[in-house]
């Protein structure tokens, strides 16, 4: 199963070769020209010179080889040349209607399971440890859980890791802390959500504090009883409150794994990349050179042991690359991450390449880093006072401003007040993740929760109710199960959405190569449109003609599978009903 565009590709890749034609010329996308054409190949004109032809000459060729293979005669319509030699084709619509009966039976959609059988690991959430979690921490976890949804629907065995900052000198901090206050009672996350910050100015102020804080923290490192005790106690409060912000956002993770489970790797690691000399000491630190002689920018080395001896994150994360590898397999390992941070992984990659710790040809890493979300003035998003907001406390905005939209539209108005509290957080989790997944990953966005709470535009909230909406249809028209579309009649009235809906393997295949959600957000809210277009263009209950009701049910049907499907793989859930 593929989608009309990937059919006719190859197709053309056959002419393509008969001409003795450059096979990747032959690629066929939809049309951007309206009504002229459905789908249009520009490979005529990469070909011309290699033909030595006039661009129109070429894709005359072309035409004409096409029309000989009489096999091809059901599929076009028409084929012609448009401009200087672009060709412009439309389909039979039996054959459309052919390819939807086959989407409608496919489980898949026309979706191929090109990583059956692969181990894939997600790297993102990155929280720290007794620390609120703010809004920083929203972008990593909602694209990061779309990702993992993504590759797991194209038959990857995902193994999504929270990856938690649980180690290192904020972990010394708070354990003097705790020290000096003389503290031996129970730890709550208030509680640390106060210390950490007074221990962390504590030891920017005072070296001599600053010294407590790593002893600490070495003691520590080292396997120290006490601290390793007081440590698992806050460990446990904070995953504690890590987890009801996860599970509030519907986010999910299969290792709750944080910097602390690498640190049994770093000591032979280390002494490894001494003995291969990759691993050199400069003013007392220990580094590793990265840089390559073709670098067009500065990549300096790799920090792996600080001059007292401490490890920084570059150590713990080529740790744990080493832990990774160890116990999944895998052939790639995606870190959805700040873009800022594409340094600190360029030097990582590099290093663990370099010392054959994840060989190119075995392990991909790939670096997908995303923009920040913003405020009004363009910077990263504050609250009213100035301070960074607490994720929950962004959770409690949108679901009380997802309440008042559906007060004003009139809308779950005849609900009891639990399944209508229900409906208000799957409309604000919506809004949150939709208004994210929206902007391509690596570009900055605004933070705007009056647009993004709106039912109307392209928001999650519309695409919820367009959903609900096709729903209450299929219900009306006493539809449970899957309609049979044998005689699935297309027309002018509903040949756009029946192309629209052929194009979804397309967009699923650019998502994950690029490892981009907003290119499923664009395409789910483009059929969104396309349906509410159609709904108001034809008669769909009231049909008369019997054949033409089932038929225009079973795009409705369609349509709303598909829909679904997008919004799962967004990691959004849609209502019953509104």
């Amino acid at each position: 199963m593929s989608s009309l565009c990937e059919h006719l590709t190859k197709i053309f890749e056959t002419v393509f070769e008969q001409l003795e034609l450059p096979r990747a010329n032959a690629k066929i996308n939809v049309s951007k020209q309206g009504q002229n054409c459905q789908f249009q190949c520009n490979g005529a004109m990469a070909s011309a010179k290699i033909a030595r032809k006039k661009p129109h000459d070429v894709a005359k060729d072309i035409i004409d080889q096409v029309k000989k293979n009489t096999l091809n005669k059901d599929i076009f319509k028409e084929i012609s040349i448009g401009g200087p030699g672009f060709i412009n084709i439309t389909l039979n619509d039996s054959f459309i209607e052919n390819h939807i009966k086959e989407i409608s039976n496919d489980k898949k959609y026309g979706i191929k399971e090109s990583g059956e059988g692969q181990n894939i690991v997600l790297d993102y959430g990155g929280p720290n440890i007794a620390k609120a979690m703010h809004v920083g921490h929203l972008r990593s976890s909602i694209i990061g859980d779309a990702l993992r949804r993504i590759y797991k629907y194209a038959g990857y065995n995902t193994i999504s890791d929270i990856h938690m900052g649980d180690w290192g000198t904020p972990m010394g901090m708070i354990l003097s802390e705790l020290e000096l206050m003389g503290f031996d009672g129970e730890i709550t996350m208030d509680m640390l959500a106060e210390i950490y910050p007074k221990a962390a100015a504590a030891c920017k102020e005072d070296e001599k504090r600053l010294a407590l804080a790593r002893e600490a923290t070495r003691k520590l490192q080292e396997g120290d009883p006490t601290y390793t005790q007081t440590w698992k106690k806050f460990i446990d409060v904070s995953i504690e409150g890590i987890k009801k912000n996860f599970d509030a956002l519907g986010v999910h993770f299969d290792e709750w794994k944080g910097e602390s489970d690498a640190h049994p790797y770093i000591t032979d690691m280390i002494n490894d990349l001494k003995r291969r000399n990759l691993a050199i000491e400069s003013d007392g630190a220990l580094i590793m050179p990265v840089s390559k002689e073709d670098d067009k920018k500065e990549i300096p080395p790799l920090i792996l042991l600080k001059s007292d001896g401490a490890v920084l994150y570059s150590t713990t994360d080529m740790a744990t690359i080493i832990d990774r590898i160890k116990t999944y397999n895998p052939s790639k390992i995606i870190y959805i991450v700040d873009q800022r941070q594409h340094l600190h992984f360029e030097q990582v990659f590099r290093a663990v390449h370099i010392a054959g710790i994840a060989p190119k040809d075995k392990v991909d890493l790939v670096f997908a880093g995303f923009g920040t979300m913003n405020g009004s003035d363009g910077k990263p998003f504050k609250t009213r006072a100035g301070g960074v907001m607490r994720l929950s406390d962004l959770i409690s905005m949108a679901k009380e401003k997802a309440t008042l939209r559906l007060n004003e539209a009139a809308l779950a108005k005849d609900m009891d007040e639990l399944e209508r509290k229900n409906v208000a957080h799957k409309v604000a989790i919506a809004a949150l993740k939709f208004a994210d997944l929206r902007n391509d990953r690596v570009t900055d966005y605004i933070f705007d929760i009056d647009r993004m709470t709106s039912f109307e535009g392209k928001t999650g909230p519309y695409l919820l109710y367009q959903a609900v909406r096709i729903q209450s249809l299929l219900r009306k028209a006493g539809i449970e199960n899957q309609i049979e579309i044998n005689s699935l009649k297309i027309d002018d009235i509903d040949r756009d959405i029946a192309l629209l809906l052929s194009e979804f393997p397309d967009h699923f295949n650019n998502a994950i190569n690029q490892n981009s959600p907003h290119i499923l957000c664009d395409y789910a809210y483009r059929l969104a449109q396309e349906f509410s277009s159609f709904y108001g263009n034809c008669h769909i209950l009231s049909e008369p003609d019997k054949k033409i009701k089932t038929s225009r049910l079973a795009l409705c049907q369609q349509s709303h599978k598909q829909l679904c499907l997008i919004l799962e793989l967004l990691g959004i859930e849609i209502p019953d009903r509104m």
